[in-house]
C-alpha cells in the first residue's frame, strides 16, 4: 500500500474532464423543435460518449450507456439488459482502440442488421506511454495503435462529436440542421471551459502527480502535466511489490504531492 502522507490524493482529476462536459451541457442550450414520435435509439460503451450524443440529439434521441462510471471499461461484462438495449438501437458509439473489447462479442450476439456501429476515435492521433510499466504488456490497455483515453483531450472530444454528429445525420437527416447547430453549440462553449480550465492551470507551480492508471497522457500533453509514475501500468492485474517499492522511492526522493486515484479501481 503506498502511504497515505506526504500526498494528496485526488480523485477529482479523473473526473475532471466528465465535470467540464457536464458544466457545458447546463451552458449550451440545445436547438429545440418538435419532437418525433419515436426517438432514436442509441446505445453508447461510456458515459462521456453519452453527454455527447444527446448534446447533438437533444430530444430527437434516446440514449443508453452501458456502463454508468463506475465499472472497468477494460475489464465489464455486459449484463443480459445490455443485449436488449443494442438489438433496440440504431446507432452504438464505441471508444475502439481496444478499449471495450467486449463490444464485438455483444453486437454479434444482438444479431441485429440494422444496427450501425460507429468508432468515434478515428482519425485521432493516438499516443503511446512507454514510461513507467516495469516491460509489462499493455494487455487490455493498448492495442497495437495506442493508449484508448483520448477523450481526455478536449481537441479529441471534439472529433468524437463530430462522428457523432454525421452518424446521426445519416440515421435522421430531417433534422441535420439541428445536429449540426447543436454540435456548434457546444463546441464554442467547449472552447471556453479549455481556455478558463488553461488559465487555472497556469497558476499551479508543480504539476507533477502519480497515475493510478495509464488514463492520463492526452489529458497531460494538453495541459502540461508530468506523469511520473503509475500505480497500475497494466489493466486487470495488481502492481508487482518491486513496482510499488520504486513508485514509493521516487515520491519520497521527488516529494510528489498528488496521486490521482480512480473510483473504480482497487485502492489498496
Amino acid at each position: 500500500m503506498l502511504p497515505s502522507s506526504p500526498m494528496l490524493n485526488l480523485r477529482f482529476l479523473r473526473l475532471l474532464w466528465a465535470i467540464l462536459i457536464s458544466l457545458s451541457l447546463l451552458a449550451a442550450p440545445l436547438v429545440l423543435a418538435a419532437s418525433p414520435a419515436v426517438p432514436l435509439n442509441i446505445v453508447v460503451t461510456i458515459p462521456v460518449l453519452k453527454d455527447l450524443a444527446e448534446q447533438v440529439g437533444g430530444p430527437h434521441v434516446r440514449v443508453t450507456s452501458l456502463l454508468s462510471g463506475y465499472e472497468n471499461e477494460h475489464t465489464y461484462s455486459p449484463k443480459p439488459s445490455d443485449l436488449v438495449a443494442v438489438r433496440k438501437a440504431r446507432l452504438l458509439f464505441e471508444i475502439g482502440i481496444g478499449l471495450e473489447v467486449w463490444v464485438s462479442s455483444l453486437v454479434k450476439n444482438a444479431g441485429s442488421s440494422s444496427l450501425r456501429v460507429v468508432t468515434t476515435s478515428n482519425g485521432i492521433a493516438l499516443l503511446r506511454d512507454k514510461s513507467d510499466h516495469d516491460g509489462a504488456a499493455h494487455a487490455g490497455e493498448e492495442d497495437d495503435r495506442g493508449n484508448p483515453h483520448v477523450w481526455m483531450d478536449p481537441e479529441n472530444a471534439a472529433t468524437m462529436m463530430r462522428h457523432i454528429t454525421e452518424a446521426l445525420i445519416q440515421a435522421d437527416p430531417a433534422h441535420a440542421t439541428e445536429y449540426r447547430a447543436n454540435q456548434a453549440s457546444y463546441l464554442r462553449k467547449l472552447d471556453q471551459l479549455r481556455g478558463d480550465l488553461i488559465d487555472r492551470i497556469a497558476r499551479l507551480a508543480d504539476r507533477r502527480f502519480i497515475a493510478h492508471h495509464p488514463a492520463w497522457p492526452y489529458f497531460a500533453r494538453r495541459f502540461g502535466f508530468q506523469i511520473v509514475g503509475t500505480i497500475q501500468p497494466q489493466s486487470g492485474s495488481e502492481p508487482s511489490a518491486l513496482h510499488l517499492h520504486g513508485l514509493i522511492a521516487k515520491i519520497k526522493k521527488d516529494r510528489i504531492k498528488v496521486v490521482v486515484s480512480e473510483i473504480q479501481l482497487s485502492q489498496k
